[in-house]
């Protein structure tokens, strides 16, 4: 994706973006430099942590404002040449905040054992619909088996070049 970075403005972000790519869509999050809670007067009285983390979400709401027509120029340009629509996040200290992504429908084939996972999480309120009780679940084996995931990526992407370097069909 470097055609992607390389249409950003140098200047908004404090290093180079993270750009993700599935079949449908492209995330481009971007790390923001860090507001310093010094400058807030001396009588502020809260703790400094939610300080921070309010002083955070400000410079990215900032951000996400002052750049959204310039972003969606790129993200029009960018869907033109790759054919997947652009998301676009950003991440100052230690908040993030994606601002547009895709919500794709994906078909799937569940068991009545499977279907009575998911509507115990519905009836338990965890989740507002069998919909949302996968994209939970989903997220939830994202968070737990992130390392095994990431292996996997990355064992897919070496299946790819030995494939791409094999004889031609």
């Amino acid at each position: 994706m470097g055609w992607l970075v390389g249409r950003l403005p140098g200047e908004w972000f404090a290093e180079t973006p993270q750009v993700s790519i599935d079949r449908d869509e492209i995330l481009v999050v971007g790390r923001l430099p860090e507001p310093t809670i010094e400058s807030l007067s001396e009588s502020v009285t809260d703790s400094t942590e939610p300080t921070q983390r309010a002083a955070e979400a400000g410079r990215i709401k900032r951000f996400r404002e002052e750049t959204r027509a310039q972003r969606m120029q790129i993200a029009d340009e960018a869907e033109l040449r790759f054919g997947r629509k652009v998301a676009w996040g950003a991440v100052c200290g230690e908040s993030r905040q994606v601002f547009t992504s895709l919500s794709v429908p994906v078909m799937t084939r569940l068991r009545q054992r499977e279907r009575q996972v998911l509507d115990t999480l519905v009836d338990a309120g965890v989740a507002r619909s069998r919909s949302d009780a996968l994209a939970w679940s989903v997220r939830l084996v994202g968070q737990h088996q992130g390392d095994w995931i990431e292996q996997l990526r990355e064992a897919l992407v070496a299946v790819e070049a030995a494939r791409a370097e094999g004889p031609a069909s």
